[in-house]
């Protein structure tokens, strides 16, 4: 029998918490020859559920410019509830900034691609990320303004 006490990380569920799309100029956009410049953000977030028992969400913000005219701009944010129990808190803060969010990350590109093409646009393929290294540099960053004395709320 496994120890009370032994390291638990389990998939609950991963799912579609939110999707939205807007063409604030269409159509006239559409019609537009010119090819629009893409910006892509991401960003992640964890929040607890239950008792050992966490959400972590992934969320893709795609926003296409011609010229300053919105083409489109689609929000996906995709999420998963893990079971996490038995880590010590720098193995827990690990584990939901950069394992849980590179089992989602697969979901959110295929959601972002299709919500896009089925608005008629060609698909947005999001790149691959690392995710330990963008852990790794938002701890960085979280020491150096904690060493400079800035305090930021989350």
């Amino acid at each position: 029998m496994a120890d009370s006490q032994d390291p638990v990380f389990q998939i609950q569920r991963v799912y579609l918490k939110e999707a939205s799309l807007e063409q604030p100029n269409s159509p006239a956009i559409l019609l537009e020859q010119e090819q629009p410049g893409v910006d892509i953000q991401l960003g992640v977030e964890a929040s607890q559920a239950a008792d050992g028992v966490f959400e972590v969400c992934v969320t893709a913000t795609v926003t296409t410019k011609i010229k300053e005219r919105t083409v489109f701009l689609a929000e996906v944010k995709q999420a998963g509830i893990f079971e996490i129990r038995n880590l010590e808190a720098d193995q827990m803060n690990a584990v939901m900034g950069i394992a849980c969010p590179q089992i989602i990350y697969p979901y959110l590109r295929g959601n972002v691609a299709d919500l896009i093409t089925r608005a008629g646009f060609p698909p947005v393929h999001l790149a691959e990320i690392n995710f330990q290294a963008m852990y790794e540099q938002q701890q960085a960053q979280q020491q150096d303004q904690q060493g400079s004395g800035i305090i930021t709320s989350a």
